[in-house]
């Protein structure tokens, strides 16, 4: 991997981020690259557009928000929850068929409230509670059993396989097991990068176009209000973005070219920086992409995270 990223104070580097950057063309030939694009990774939650267009070609019967909310690593806040109860109660189950690990919301400052008004751990605050209520939808609009969803041999899991496998031109470099508990399939970044090029570019009316129209128009309910995907989303209208735990990161765009993204030491604080270097790369232009990470003494802004590229 080579170092993208450095956190400089009062002039002097004070640390540094390495990672691997990809960008692939329309045909998912890559057309440039820092570091090697075909590391392998564990994509995390940049798998969940893949996922959901698994549960699509299984009848998943969502668009819009609700759709969205299928691909979303949420934030806990009152309308996504409302949404998952929605997809939910579309399959004739509540929130106790959920079999995400109880947690308290994602965005730091929900999470912050919900613990002001006496809230505790729940399942459905868990941000990858709108993948698994449409898994369950999924299974019950497929009449398979509910409780062993998150199996990987269930039929629902085994469909997300072979999706993952067709869109990234090759079965898992290896299968993990998710944050959430769901099966975590592994790829090279550039893989990750082509799959979500393939999607961006299926025509009108089909599940593709669905999913991309879905994550286009409703970000809020992909992320967050306060989060920084939702903020570049609607900054560059036509994006499809989409981040992942451990730092990870894929954008398709409107061409039908993607970037994909993947921090070293999995943390967050370069990944936002490096992804808006690698858009203004591809020709996009807007002030959210000039903007970088402060760096405080004091108070006062004393450095920056920059791209050394």
């Amino acid at each position: 991997m080579e170092i993208l990223a450095e956190v400089v104070r009062s002039g002097l580097v004070e640390s540094r981020h390495r990672g691997v950057a990809v960008r692939v063309d329309p045909d998912g030939e890559v057309s440039w690259s820092l570091g090697d694009p075909g590391t392998v990774i564990f994509p995390r939650s940049a798998n969940k557009p893949l996922q959901a267009m698994g549960m699509l070609r299984a009848g998943l019967p969502l668009d819009g928000r609700l759709l969205a909310l299928a691909s979303a690593s949420h934030s806990g806040e009152p309308f996504h929850l409302e949404g998952v109860r929605e997809i939910l109660g579309l399959a004739g189950l509540d929130e106790t068929a959920l079999q995400t690990p109880p947690s308290y919301p994602l965005d730091p400052h929900v999470h912050a409230d919900h613990l002001r008004a006496g809230g505790v751990r729940e399942p459905i605050y868990m941000d990858c509670s709108g993948k698994h209520a449409a898994m369950l939808l999924t299974c019950a609009v497929n009449g398979w059993d509910s409780t062993t969803y998150l199996e990987p041999d269930h039929p629902l899991q085994q469909l997300v396989t072979s999706t993952f496998t067709e869109l990234t031109d090759g079965p898992p470099s290896v299968v993990g097991v998710d944050g959430c508990g769901a099966p975590l399939l592994a790829t090279p970044l550039q893989q990750l990068a082509r799959a979500i090029s393939r999607i961006v570019q299926e025509p009108a009316g089909s599940h593709g176009a669905r999913l991309v129209g879905a994550m286009r128009e409703h970000p809020e309910y992909v992320s967050g209000t306060g989060r920084a995907e939702r903020a570049l989303v609607r900054a560059l209208p036509g994006l499809v973005a989409k981040s992942g735990a451990e730092s990870v990161y894929v954008v398709g765009l409107t061409d039908g070219s993607a970037l994909a993204l993947k921090i070293e030491d999995g943390g967050e604080r370069p990944l936002y920086a490096v992804m808006a270097r690698m858009l203004e790369l591809a020709g996009l232009d807007a002030p959210i992409l000039r903007e970088r990470p402060r760096v405080l003494g004091g108070g006062q802004q004393v450095g920056e995270v920059r791209t050394t590229f």
